[in-house]
């Protein structure tokens, strides 16, 4: 296969960026596509060339598959990078992208068809013998899901089958809330995905989510590059991702990649994937279903193994086999972070708006993926995250220690980051812990916000109220007999979590 000469990168914000950098190490020219919200991106002044698609909805713009094929062609692009997310899992723009001539880098169509679709990954891996988390196909009707449902008994996942990031997905617990949760999920996946399928798994009490990352090239080649610890979860999208896992023993590791290596070859897979597994308290692993992309956490696989995972997406596109033909050993520990715009305290509302000042961190073994810059706007329309801060370090607790710091360091002005929230994290003892499973954040959410001790401060509210009345009366004691009886006492008005005392 011909070397690759410019690339089309089919996404935005700082996966975009991340693409255009490693091609521009291999002297490849790239091309970026940006909506009319986008125009004034980073990305977009980062590319050797760029071309506006549409107006800021995704559908009108980065899910255009016809408008992003025809900057390929006028462009001269002979192959596309779609990043993760809108794209990037769609086998349809795969087959469109043969049919024109633009090599795709990432899995062929087959690949996708077999694990991009959950519920199609699901009945394979069942095939192949890899235990899978009891499930449904996608279901057609409300009544046919709501029977399944109340078959395995509550709580239930609902999940959307074309895509993943938590998007579509739906925890029920209360059977009086599952048409408004299946109506939701279908809603949100059509816009995510273009798809609207859901099925339904059960739901695992306090499981952890382990993924291990997974690349296949065109020899028949496939070797697992160790796997992302991400129960760090909040509304099933990850916050904080790190590997090695804390909880995986090296019997456990080799276990789980032989089950992800198995899983790939099943269906021919090209490329960089991730396969995720849910790990119940027993220590038993399931699988959960495959990314077939690159992950946003991909930074912390390349801290520990020292590879550049961008370059063998590009490399095995044209044609190389895999530098490596096993896993190599984790060197090191590395935690990745995502850094939001939005407010943490207002139940995580987005902060779109207008960046005022913006200092990065730095230092030794400190990598910011970002795609924002000092009075850059962020747009409302997309996902909110503004960049990914990851470290390294020779152990978990200096690698906990580095974040700290490097999160210290982090000061963005004009809009409001959730970087105090991750900061948070790092300090939590359950965390520090190391076995902390999916529902972590959830549970710590008062004590990461600083509200773990409300029951202290209600009674400081009241000691205060105490005194306050104890002044009051001393204050009474030395007026005149009658003035004493009219003063107004401030312990009659003072209120404790909205009780009157």
């Amino acid at each position: 296969m011909a070397k690759i000469r410019k690339v089309l990168v089919a996404n935005r914000g700082e996966i975009a960026l991340r693409v255009m950098r490693t091609c521009k190490e291999l002297g490849i020219s790239t091309v970026a596509v940006f909506s009319e919200a986008d125009r004034s991106a980073l990305f977009v002044r980062c590319a050797d060339e760029a071309y506006c698609v549409g107006p800021a909805a995704s559908r009108e713009s980065y899910l255009r598959q016809d408008v992003i094929l025809d900057v390929a062609k006028r462009s001269g692009a002979d192959a596309i990078h779609p990043g993760y997310g809108f794209l990037s899992e769609n086998a349809s723009f795969v087959r469109a992208c043969e049919k024109a001539g633009v090599t795709f880098i990432g899995p062929p169509a087959s690949a996708m068809d077999a694990m991009g679709e959950k519920t199609r990954a699901r009945a394979n891996m069942i095939k192949a013998g890899v235990p899978v988390v009891p499930g449904t196909d996608a279901l057609s009707s409300v009544d046919e899901a709501r029977a399944f449902a109340q078959k395995v008994d509550f709580p239930v996942m609902l999940k959307a089958a074309g895509g993943g990031g938590g998007k579509g997905m739906r925890k029920v617990e209360d059977p009086k809330e599952f048409d408004s949760a299946w109506r939701s999920a279908k809603s949100e996946a059509m816009g995510a995905f273009g798809n609207d399928a859901v099925y339904i798994e059960k739901f695992l009490d306090k499981p952890h989510h382990v993924e291990i990352q997974v690349f296949g090239d065109t020899h028949g080649n496939v070797i697992h590059l160790n796997e992302r610890e991400c129960s760090a979860q909040r509304r099933h999208q990850k916050v904080v991702e790190e590997t090695p896992s804390p909880i995986l023993t090296p019997k456990m590791r080799a276990e789980m990649g032989e089950v992800a290596v198995r899983a790939a070859r099943a269906v021919n897979y090209v490329g960089a994937g991730t396969v995720e597994f849910l790990v119940d308290s027993a220590r038993k692993f399931y699988f959960l279903e495959m990314n077939t992309r690159l992950q946003v956490e991909h930074p912390v696989t390349e801290w520990v193994t020292g590879v550049d995972l961008v370059r063998w997406q590009i490399q095995i596109a044209e044609g190389a086999k895999l530098p490596l033909l096993q896993a190599p050993t984790p060197n090191g520990h590395s935690i990745e972070v995502r850094v939001y715009a939005e407010d943490p305290a207002q139940n995580f509302m987005p902060s779109p708006g207008r960046i005022t000042a913006l200092h990065t961190p730095s230092g030794p073994n400190i990598r910011d993926d970002s795609g924002v810059y000092a009075g850059y706007e962020v747009p409302r329309f997309y996902d909110p995250m503004i960049s990914k801060l990851s470290v390294w370090a020779p152990t978990r607790a200096e690698a906990i220690e580095r974040m700290k710091r490097a999160l210290s360091e982090y000061m963005v002005k004009g809009i409001t980051t959730n970087v105090r929230y991750l900061s948070a994290i790092m300090d939590n003892p359950e965390f520090r812990g190391g076995d902390y499973d999916t529902g972590f954040l959830p549970r710590q959410h008062q004590a990461l916000l600083g509200r773990e001790n409300e029951h202290l401060t209600e009674l400081s509210v009241i000691a205060a109220a105490v005194y306050a009345h104890t002044q009051d009366e001393k204050r009474k004691a030395a007026l005149p007999a009658a003035a004493a009886s009219t003063a107004p006492s401030r312990w009659r008005s003072f209120s404790v979590a909205g009780r009157r005392t």
